[in-house]
Parts: structure tokens; C-alpha cells; sequence
């Protein structure tokens, strides 16, 4: 009876933590797949967040055949975490892949960033934003939901 009461009171507390539209992200700073710093910043419009390989390939998917730069110019990041991968398979062999990526991936090693944004273990979260604050937040679990998002990325921010 304990371990259920405990267990349902884990669940509400990571359910109460979910952000709702109207909220300011937290600052936080990452590095890319090229160890460079990112910072969030008010221009972003919109956060893509990735916690497992399923979720990595629907992003490589969506972006096949896009230009470098692409994310950019729509006001767009990723975030990737890849806390979960050992450390050797990512500084030998992931990390050096995504450097070849035609985008650039916010490498989240400590699972610090996207915990935060209630992303879920298979697919994408895409949150959209206004100077910084959450104006909705969807899962998105098909490559081609992906990139219409990409394609019209104010789409569910304007509404009907």
C-alpha cells in the first residue's frame, strides 16, 4: 500500500512539473555536436526535443534533403539527450556522426535540459515559443507531422 501511495505521489509530482502554455523556459546553455555553446534566448520560436534513437531518426527523416541552415532560418533548435548512451559509443561514434548532420544538434549528455519539457521517450516534442515563453507543446511520433511543422512552423501558435 506504500509503494503504491509513493508511486502515485512520483507520478503527480512529475505531472505538476509539466510546463503549460504561458510559462518562461528556463535559461539553460548547451553545447552542439561541434562544442559550441548555445544559449536560449527569446528569438527561438521553436524547441524540438529528442531523448531516444527513435525520435533522432524521425528528425534525421524530416530533414533529409534540407539545406544546412534550415532549422536555423525557421528560428528552430534540437535538443538531443543522449544521457542514456554510454560515453565511449558517443565521443567515438555518435557525436563524430552528427557532425556530417546538415543541422545542428544541442547535445543534452547530463539530461539536465530535456527532462524539463516532459519529452517523451519515443518521438519529438516540439514546443513552440514566444519571447521565451511556451505557447503549446505537442509529441509528434511521425516524420511527416515533423516536417509540416518544419514547413509551417507558426501554424499552431496562430490558431484557427
Amino acid at each position: 500500500m506504500r509503494l503504491m501511495a509513493l508511486l502515485a505521489g512520483v507520478l503527480l509530482c512529475g505531472l505538476a512539473q509539466a510546463m503549460e502554455p504561458g510559462e518562461r523556459l528556463a535559461p539553460w546553455t548547451l553545447l552542439d555536436q561541434y562544442d559550441r555553446p548555445y544559449s536560449l534566448d527569446g528569438r527561438l520560436r521553436l524547441l524540438l526535443v529528442t531523448r531516444d534513437m527513435a525520435g533522432a531518426k524521425q528528425v534525421k527523416a524530416a530533414l533529409a534533403g534540407r539545406p544546412y541552415g534550415y532549422l536555423e532560418s525557421r528560428q528552430a533548435v534540437l535538443v538531443a539527450d543522449i544521457s542514456r548512451m554510454p560515453a565511449l559509443v558517443s565521443r567515438l561514434f555518435a557525436v563524430p556522426a552528427m557532425r556530417d548532420y546538415p543541422y545542428r544538434v544541442l547535445l543534452d549528455r547530463e539530461s539536465r535540459v530535456a527532462p524539463r519539457y516532459m519529452a517523451d521517450e519515443q518521438g519529438v516534442v516540439c514546443l513552440w515559443l514566444r519571447d521565451g515563453v511556451l505557447q503549446a507543446r505537442r509529441l509528434l511520433v511521425d516524420e511527416n507531422d515533423l516536417r509540416q511543422v518544419l514547413e509551417n512552423p507558426e501554424a499552431e501558435t496562430t490558431g484557427p
